[in-house]
């Protein structure tokens, strides 16, 4: 990058700055003050920055400090709601208080999707519903007091009520099923009013599925759902590429076809429509929905859609389709009676364009997309997700004159920003990789046991809980055992269960973030997760020692996209082992790891057990990805470096008061 002028941001972030002064337990760190320095010579060149940045490396305060002292316009996307509650609650609060901006707290919002919002014609709707319970009603009831109260009609603050709640759809809205201009409700929407204060704030904080629903807005020339913005920082950006691909994608599913019939009677009782044949016909199509189901393999499964293998539940889908159309037929009749009514007829015509692109053959079909199913006990998705979301993110991105940040802690592989540009779509762009300011090599041990089988032995499981067993007893604090399937996870438990006196606490078993509370204030329990507890876990101090991965987490080429990505690589002549699958594994298999350092006093083992990390050559490439950690094969030596983070016994006298 060129030269820093004689006056940089670093002076935020130095030990004599506003920050420091304003924050009780802030640390100075060089690697967060050259972050700091990179994205404020992107803002003031209107560049892209790609940026990895170590676990500890304070990253949100290395871009936050230089956007708002830049005042200009900016967009703060992440991966989750929480860091987005974290960023605008917390974080954004600090600096601009540090920065002497406390008083501009009025032009901050925080922007989430439509589903968290209430709609109050919807829950009009379906305070109208007669298949609801009593307590359901009451609950509604509840909604109803709070939201002629609420100023956000965010549900977060609302009653509680669980997302996996069948009353979360009813009392929401999506793309489908809004009413825009032609609700009753909306002059007093919720999500109207927040995305209006979303475009008269110089920042806004937001969700890279929000991100993506304004890039889709411009491109198909509506207005725009987030203001004209200076910067842009993506935040937790190794999430965005495959959270586009979803996006960019389309499909239907057994639940969005059941949510048409029930939103589609209610609308019809609240309108007063005569309902006698038109619910005979909604019937059918219910059941033709379910026959789809019967009609595809049991069990649960991921796999790719092949009409040609699936003509029986292509046939299914025809009767469905015709269904669909018979009721669109009637809303064509009584859709007048209600805008909510004619709303039902739109989204039914859209229903009946999705089924379309699952009943047509390999040959006929857009070859960009890959065709796929999801199936559950009860339902499905079908799924049309492009190969790859490059060439539109980089259009996008392009097309926005904005200076682009996008950070996280597991960008790199090897060093290398490439493969993650690559998936952004990018040609050019600055890069930055700055490690963790905290002293792996003294604090962190990574571990690999002896004589393990092949991953493929149905015995390796077994082999790898009887190797770290003693290590999980010799470690004073709690342990993390990250598995890379749902079978290994559930045999690791049944192994786990009896030989050990800790809590036990599986994945499943409870929700997430009360597992994660009962590990925190436990101290010395085990948990074992998959997929969901790679990243974003934060548990800092005593209660963590240990961290276990079973295996390198290359993603299952059996994975229908996976399957369709690593033949179109091949068509091209490429390696897709060492162009997708390799990088891919690196990159998760660094979040993994980050779970065991959380802070500067943190100390523990990384256990990683697949043989192939030092019997393939490109287990080299995963280790000189990691943290500088020790290593070592040596379980004694792991025992006694686990029992060495054990604080000294106390003497009798010590912690007595004085009477």
């Amino acid at each position: 990058m060129s030269e820093q002028p004689a006056q940089t941001i670093t002076g935020l972030l130095g030990e004599q700055g506003p920050l420091a002064r304003a924050i009780p337990d802030f640390r100075v760190r060089e690697e967060q003050q050259i972050l700091a320095d990179a994205v404020a010579e992107v803002l003031r060149d209107s560049g892209h920055l790609l940026a990895e940045a170590g676990t500890g490396v304070g990253k949100t305060f290395a871009y936050l400090a230089p956007a708002l002292a830049s005042r200009k316009r900016t967009i703060i996307s992440t991966g989750t709601r929480h860091l987005q509650d974290q960023l605008f609650h917390r974080d954004l609060p600090l600096v601009m208080e540090a920065l002497g901006q406390e008083g501009e707290a009025d032009q901050v919002a925080l922007l989430k999707g439509r589903s968290n919002y209430l709609c109050l014609h919807r829950l009009e709707t379906a305070r109208e519903r007669a298949d609801l319970g009593r307590r359901e009603h009451e609950t509604l009831g509840d909604l109803a007091i709070w939201g002629r109260q609420s100023r956000s009609g965010d549900l977060a603050e609302g009653p509680e009520i669980s997302e996996r709640s069948r009353l979360w759809p009813m009392v929401t809205s999506t793309v489908d099923n809004c009413l825009g201009q032609d609700c009753p409700q909306y002059e007093n929407c919720f999500v109207l009013k927040a995305r209006q204060r979303a475009m008269q704030r110089r920042v806004v904080v937001v969700n890279h599925h929000l991100l993506l629903a304004d890039f889709a807005l411009r491109e198909d020339g509506f207005g725009e759902l987030l203001p004209d913005a200076e910067v842009v920082v993506v935040d937790e950006a190794h999430q965005l590429p495959e959270t586009a691909a979803r996006h960019f994608g389309t499909g239907v599913s057994a639940r969005q076809l059941r949510d048409f019939a029930g939103d589609t009677l209610a609308e019809a009782l609240k309108a007063g429509a005569g309902v006698g044949g038109f619910r005979d016909a909604l019937d059918r199509f219910n059941t033709r929905i379910m026959a789809v189901r019967t009609a595809l393999p049991s069990g649960e499964f991921r796999a790719r859609w092949n009409p040609a293998e699936q003509s029986v539940a292509v046939e299914a889908m025809q009767d469905l389709d015709a269904a669909l159309s018979t009721v669109n037929e009637q809303l064509e009749t009584i859709g007048s009676h209600s805008k909510g009514l004619d709303n039902c007829r739109r989204r039914g015509l859209n229903l009946r364009e999705r089924l379309a692109l699952f009943m047509v053959s390999d040959e006929e079909a857009e070859e960009a997309l890959v065709r796929w199913m999801e199936v559950s006990e009860r339902g499905f998705i079908l799924h049309a997700t492009p190969l790859s979301s490059a060439d539109r993110l980089g259009q996008w991105i392009g097309q926005v004159p904005a200076s682009w940040v996008f950070t996280s802690a597991t960008l790199a592989v090897r060093g290398e920003l490439s493969h993650f540009r690559q998936r952004l779509g990018l040609t050019e762009a600055e890069e930055l990789v700055v490690g963790s300011p905290f002293d792996y090599a003294r604090n962190a041990v990574l571990y690999h046991p002896n004589d393990l089988p092949s991953t493929q032995s149905p015995d390796y499981t077994r082999a790898l809980v009887e190797a770290v067993l003693p290590l999980v007893e010799a470690a004073p604090g709690g342990s993390f055992l990250l598995f890379t399937s749902h079978r290994a996870l559930r045999e690791a438990a049944e192994l786990i269960e009896d030989k050990t006196d800790r809590t036990l606490l599986v994945q499943g078993e409870g929700p997430r973030a009360r597992l994660l509370e009962a590990f925190r204030e436990d101290g010395q329990a085990v948990l074992l997760g998959t997929q969901s507890f790679w990243e974003g876990v934060d548990v800092k101090g005593d209660a963590l020692s240990l961290v276990v991965i079973d295996k390198l987490p290359f993603q299952s080429p059996g994975d229908p996209v996976i399957e369709a990505r690593i033949e179109a690589i091949k068509e091209q002549g490429g390696s897709p082992f060492m162009e997708w699958q390799l990088p891919q594994a690196v990159i998760t298999l660094k979040q993994g790891v980050g779970r065991l350092i959380r802070d500067t006093a943190d100390r523990g083992v990384m256990v990683i057990g697949d043989p192939r990390l030092l019997q393939k050559g490109y287990g080299r490439i995963f280790i000189d990805s990691l943290p500088p950690m020790a290593k070592t094969r040596d379980d004694e030596k792991v025992q006694r470096f686990l029992q060495s983070l054990a604080p000294p016994p106390q003497s009798p006298s010590e912690g007595v008061k004085e009477a």
